[in-house]
């Protein structure tokens, strides 16, 4: 072994045990080829921090190509190229190359990360590891995976392994939820999509149905325990059932690890195993690309149900991490209630001096809220649930304040496509800079029927009056209402079976829970149902 730079020897005497952190990145560079401070980190597990440190503690050992380096005598670093512990499942990954070509093929081709969901995507070999664990730790057949959040496609993956899987996904990612849709339909995989914005809880169709849940969260303490509260609360038997969390943090910061750690004692969930590094990513440097997988159980004392935390600030970046600043100020929304004569305001208003009733976001979405005019505030981190809520509605006239950057209502093309949504059982008016330039109040007014509205308009209409309730029920009870006043007569088996083979997609779905890329095709599936009815006889 070469003699070690003094400033690396004073590094590795420094870290004692854990020194073998940094002997994984002086192994790699053994190797004599030429490194990247991020391809050691992606091929070592080991923060940026330290990978920094370790390349500035070589010093003159290191020869430079622009942000590359490598050892100038690599042979004298090669003591450090130890065994490390064996891969659970990698060893099987061989057995599976469909399934590891469609995975290498799908993380490729994925909709880009959002930075404002803490999104990091997974590696393909990840993802497919994560389905063979899930293969070879539980009995998969027959069994339903519920995918809390599933940027990096585990519910693919998972069902590649194991075709006689059911997965079903729950994500506030529209984008996400096309892309995984549309992969599923085409490889014939079992898997279910939900929209969700899962501070406001479970979709009712998902709740109490998994045996496994599968959750890579925002890596904060208020994250972490979110999301897995919203796993307890899709498990059929939490106390026989297992919750599989990723999570990750840099070596360096172990309180933050223990902060979050924390938060699965306050759950009293029980630690079955933790396999270190088992995750890795095409990014998160900061941590070392990689993150844990740990295998949970509820124990007789955790509490399952839900809870009150539709506000919190659950990500570490964008509109909705705990130090973002948002929302109407106590004038504004002074100025925007005496602007309009509301009987209900809806989700987190500034106190102010008229004592209106108030209603939660998250009831306004569990259930049909009576009110005549209602004003409902989504102007901190909430703007991606307008459409819905519009149509969670059942007031004659709605106002619902938004940032004037959100997509719904920004452009001409935002606010159209806004329309199209609700359309025909509201119109929409933009205000844009009410109650002040940052934020646009959507006027929402409930249309009367009109006489040139078409069948399919009707029972469009007829379904979007009860967004809360099944789909498929207000298709097939609104189809025969529709025939009634044209003077046909359909029975109820024969509606059930035209909804079934008009879009098989929609049972179990309300219309608050269906994906983005399904909502915006109901329309279709309504003139589709009501084309017969069009013709004479």
């Amino acid at each position: 072994m070469t003699d070690l730079p003094p400033q690396l020897s004073a590094l590795l005497e420094e870290q004692g045990v854990d020194a073998s952190r940094s002997h994984r990145v002086l192994a790699a560079l053994a190797d004599g080829g030429w490194w990247s401070a991020r391809d050691l980190v992606r091929s070592t597990a080991v923060a940026h921090r330290l990978v920094e440190r370790i390349l500035d503690a070589l010093g003159p050992d290191l020869e430079h190509d622009g942000q590359r380096v490598r050892l100038r005598d690599a042979a004298g670093y090669t003591v450090f190229d130890r065994p490390l512990p064996a891969d659970p499942v990698a060893h099987l990954a061989g057995r599976h190359p469909r399934a590891a070509a469609e995975l290498r093929r799908l993380v490729a081709q994925a909709p880009e990360s959002r930075i404002d969901l803490d999104h990091v995507a997974a590696t393909a070999d990840t993802a497919l590891r994560r389905g063979l664990f899930l293969a070879t730790r539980f009995h998969l057949p027959g069994a339903r995976l519920l995918c809390v959040g599933d940027h990096d496609l585990t519910s693919l993956a998972a069902t590649l392994v194991e075709p006689r899987l059911e997965a079903v996904v729950v994500d506030v990612d529209e984008r996400m939820l096309d892309y995984i849709d549309s992969a599923a339909a085409r490889l014939d995989l079992r898997v279910r999509c939900y929209f969700a914005d899962l501070r406001l809880g479970l979709p009712a169709a998902v709740r109490g149905r998994a045996d496994l849940v599968f959750t890579d969260p925002p890596y904060t303490p208020e994250g972490v325990e979110l999301f897995l509260r919203r796993g307890l609360e899709g498990l059929a038997s939490p106390g026989d059932g297992r919750t599989l969390l990723a999570y990750g943090a840099s070596e360096t910061t172990p309180a933050l690890v223990a902060r979050t750690q924390a938060r699965l004692t306050r759950l009293n969930l029980a630690t079955e195993a933790i396999w270190p590094d088992f995750n890795r990513y095409l990014g998160a440097e900061g941590i070392g690309a990689a993150s844990d997988l740990y295998v949970l159980r509820a124990t007789s004392r955790t509490p399952v149900g839900t809870d009150e935390r539709e506000a919190a600030r659950i990500y570490s970046q964008g509109s909705n991490a705990k130090e973002a600043r948002g929302g109407l100020a106590p004038d504004a929304a002074g100025d925007l209630l005496e602007r309009v004569d509301a009987d209900l305001v809806v989700g987190a208003w500034p106190s102010a001096d008229r004592d209106l009733p108030r209603a939660r976001l998250s009831t306004w979405f569990a259930s049909p809220v009576s009110a005549h005019r209602a004003l409902v505030d989504l102007t901190g981190g909430w703007e991606h649930l307008a459409g819905r809520a519009i149509l969670a509605g059942r007031a004659p006239e709605l106002h619902v304040a938004v940032p004037s950057a959100s997509a719904d209502v920004r452009d001409q093309a935002g606010q159209e496509a806004l329309r199209r949504l609700v359309a025909p059982l509201y119109d929409l008016r933009f205000l844009r800079g009410v109650p002040d330039p940052r934020h646009t109040v959507i006027l929402a007014r409930r249309r009367s029927d009109r006489p040139d509205d078409t069948p399919g308009q009707r029972l469009l209409r007829h379904c979007q009056e009860r967004a809360h309730g099944s789909v498929a029920s207000a298709l097939r009870e609104g189809l025969i209402r529709v025939a009634a006043d044209l003077g046909r007569s359909i029975n109820k088996k024969t509606a059930r079976t035209s909804v079934a083979a008009a879009a098989p997609w929609l049972s179990g779905h309300t219309l608050l829970d269906l994906p983005l890329h399904r909502l915006e095709r109901l329309g279709e599936v309504t003139d589709l149902l009501t084309a017969d009815l069009c013709t004479p006889g």
